[in-house]
């Protein structure tokens, strides 16, 4: 099958392939005799397909279960009147046309026949083996008589969950929805409108991520035309006239693809690189959203130049030729070969500029990679045999459990999630949700390991798909070593570190949420605020060892000890035990609240109203007035211990949750908080001041780097406050 336009409710078929009537052959299979020693004739075109792919494919099971389907669903029918026969007739002839094994096409013929039929799970398992009884069990609809409107849900978990051990059932799900939605015509337009959405939000995304791309264009051509039909008929007339200024084919020297085709094929030739160039239609959903993104639709915007070689570096080869003798458009260059997609798709991206300035978009691959670009995993055979054939497993490894190649990490995830889900509903919904993330980043751990996430996922999101609910702890992050808050939007590549408080029963904030992308992370932050009411009615969060009057929201602890009120005023903030020593003997020293000295600043002292020597760094403001009024300075010099408390001054524009980014910033660098005051925003700007107890104060730089480096945050300094003349 390929992704060419083509009039939805028509099946896609290759050129010279004759049509197949499946209705005339579903009579044929109820009414004709048929030989014992050769395949009935309503099966022949999926053997010949099936061949096709696997040459030396045993076709005797096929034969058995043609039989065996036949027999069980004679005497029903679809609603449109046919046989029902023909309905797992079209479902397997997708798949072996698809390129789909032996084991994957016996399970086609017989995955309705448990559901519809008196046929048995135990009789499949007996007649055809557990890999074909596992796989018909698979796609078998859940009744609504036991589950009620939970049916749809529940099955869509149970066919996920199957998917999760063998990625063939979802290949023969995407299969059956295919012919579904072909034939859909017969049903009323409000359940057709129903069975259009669901196979838009939860089934297209599947093909796709999967990487069956000739189910999911169709899929998406199908669901077009029933959900937008206007917008379906505008692009089927731009099509079609755009058709009918050529042969039909693509192929007349009017058409500016077809000019640009012919030029590419001769550079190829003259380079001595065997290619084959082709012309491949868009498919109605393509056309349309090329058409909503420029407006106007080109003659080139109506299909893609497909350039098939026949090992990866000639598809390296052929983008050099091109971009030598055509101008490139750099914009338009992926490589998708060095770094594949997600859902195995591997290809060159391109685009090349005419001779009459037309530009054509390009694909590059090898065949091997546009066999998989069509059929996505299908392509891949039996994954679970040890040779990858057509044939049945044969062998299970030596700890019991199969590894499955073809389970991607968004799968992996997922049968994760919905473990945690905790009714029908919230599994529907987010599983929709889910499924509507449509690009996958990877982010490196710096403990070596990998984290496959969804595009726009957060910290948050990081912390849980590593740590689970161990992420209930997280109190910040590093982002490519540097300090980040938890909310950071991590990009494909970066290298994340989760940093965790040891206080366990510390627990996520209601804002978490607001921040996390993936189903696990949500589930996991909801299902705690459910369970603690109580903790989520603190405004604060963070640590309230080292807690000052406002703390980042980035986690909750159990009610304790309430933390220390500032200091009112600029001037109050208290100056603790000095760490200095002062050539007046017996004299209490105080650390200036003006300048705040700390290790190895240089400093001087003063002696001020009762006996006391205040502590002051040279450059500070003060010593400048006291030696004005004729105070003489004493000699300072620091003691052994290396704690010291310093004031810091933050200038930042006004944005919300900055000061809980900004404590955050601190409490990650294990810099005690003592206490902290924000003045009145001034035209959109906020002075923070912060007092802190510092472990060493060699530490003091790097920590103002990282409040620079909180978002919002523009100058981060020593404090130096006007002081009164003692």
């Amino acid at each position: 099958m390929s992704a060419e336009a083509t009039s939805p409710g028509a099946p896609i078929r290759r050129r010279g392939r004759p049509r197949i009537d499946l209705r005339r052959l579903g009579r044929v299979a109820l009414l004709g005799p048929v030989s014992r020693d050769r395949l009935p004739d309503a099966i022949g075109h999926v053997a010949e397909a099936h061949r096709a792919h696997h040459p030396d494919a045993d076709l005797s099971i096929l034969h058995r279960a043609y039989v065996l389907a036949e027999s069980s669903h004679r005497g029903q029918t679809r609603k449109s009147g046919e046989p029902y026969i023909t309905h797992p007739l079209a479902v397997t002839l997708i798949l072996a046309q698809l390129g789909a094994e032996t084991t994957t096409l016996t399970a086609s013929l017989l995955h309705d026949t448990v559901e519809d039929t008196d046929v048995t799970l135990d009789q499949v398992r007996e007649q055809f083996g557990k890999e074909v009884c596992y796989l018909v069990d698979g796609v078998t609809k859940l009744e609504k008589v036991d589950y009620g409107a939970a049916a749809e849900p529940e099955t869509f978990r149970k066919m996920l969950v199957a998917t999760g051990d063998d990625v063939r059932v979802m290949s023969i799900k995407l299969a059956d929805r295919l012919h579904n939605m072909r034939t859909l015509g017969v049903m009323r337009p409000e359940k057709q409108a129903r069975i259009a959405k669901v196979t838009r939000d939860v089934l297209i995304p599947l093909a796709e991520r999967l990487g069956v791309q000739a189910l999911k264009t169709e899929l998406e051509d199908l669901v077009f035309a029933i959900l937008h039909p206007e917008e379906y008929e505008r692009t089927r007339a731009l099509i079609a006239a755009a058709t009918a200024r050529t042969d039909g084919s693509g192929a007349t020297p009017q058409d500016p693809l077809a000019v640009i085709a012919e030029n590419v094929t001769t550079v190829l030739r003259e380079a001595g690189i065997p290619a084959e160039v082709l012309i491949r239609p868009r498919h109605f959903v393509s056309v349309h959203r090329v058409g909503v993104k420029r407006g106007e639709l080109r003659g080139t915007d109506f299909g893609r130049l497909l350039v098939l070689v026949g090992e990866d570096a000639d598809c390296y080869a052929v983008l050099g030729e091109l971009h030598t003798c055509f101008t490139p458009v750099i914009s338009e260059f992926k490589d998708f070969i060095a770094a594949p997609k997600f859902n195995l798709y591997q290809s060159l991206h391109t685009a090349v500029v005419g001779e009459d300035g037309a530009v054509a978009e390009v694909l590059i691959r090898t065949h091997r990679m546009h066999k998989v670009a069509e059929a996505g995993v299908i392509a891949l055979g039996n994954p679970y045999a040890a040779d990858g054939g057509a044939g049945p497993q044969t062998a299970e490894p030596a700890d019991g459990e199969r590894a499955d190649p073809t389970r991607p990490g968004w799968l992996s995830r997922l049968l994760a999630w919905q473990q945690s889900a905790p009714d029908p509903d919230t599994f529907w919904t987010t599983l929709r949700a889910d499924l509507a993330q449509d690009r996958e980043i990877t982010v490196f751990r710096t403990d070596g390991g990998t984290l496959g996430l969804p595009a726009g996922a957060s910290c948050v999101d990081a912390a849980y798909a590593q740590y689970g609910v161990e992420a209930h702890t997280c109190i910040g992050a590093r982002v490519n070593g540097r300090l980040a808050t938890l909310g950071t939007v991590l990009s494909d590549g970066d290298t994340v570190q989760l940093l965790l408080a040891e206080d366990a029963a510390s627990g996520p904030s209601p804002d978490w949420l607001d921040h996390a992308r993936t189903p696990a992370a949500r589930i996991a932050i909801t299902g705690w605020l459910d369970t603690h009411p109580e903790d989520t009615r603190s405004p604060h969060g963070g640590r309230p060892a080292q807690a000052g009057p406002e703390q980042p929201p980035q986690g909750h602890t159990r009610p304790g000890p309430r933390p220390p009120e500032p200091l009112a005023g600029p001037a109050a903030t208290p100056d603790g035990a000095a760490n200095a020593v002062v050539d007046r003997p017996d004299a209490t020293v105080r650390l200036a609240g003006c300048c705040t000295p700390a290790p190895p600043d240089a400093v001087t002292g003063f002696v001020v109203r009762g006996g006391a020597v205040t502590v002051h760094r040279l450059e500070c403001a003060a010593v400048t007035r006291m030696r004005s009024v004729g105070r003489m300075p004493v000699g300072v010099s620091w003691g052994d211990d290396i704690e010291c408390r310093v004031t810091l001054v933050a200038e930042s524009f006004g944005r919300p949750r900055l000061l809980a980014d900004l404590t955050e910033a601190i409490a990650t660098a294990d810099v005690a908080i003592i206490s902290a005051t924000v003045e009145p925003p001034s035209e959109q700007r906020v002075r923070h001041t912060y007092t802190l107890q510092l472990p060493d104060p060699a530490a003091l730089p790097a920590l103002m780097r990282a409040m620079r480096d909180v978002p919002g945050v523009y100058d981060v300094s020593r404090a130096r406050r006007p002081v009164t003349v003692a």
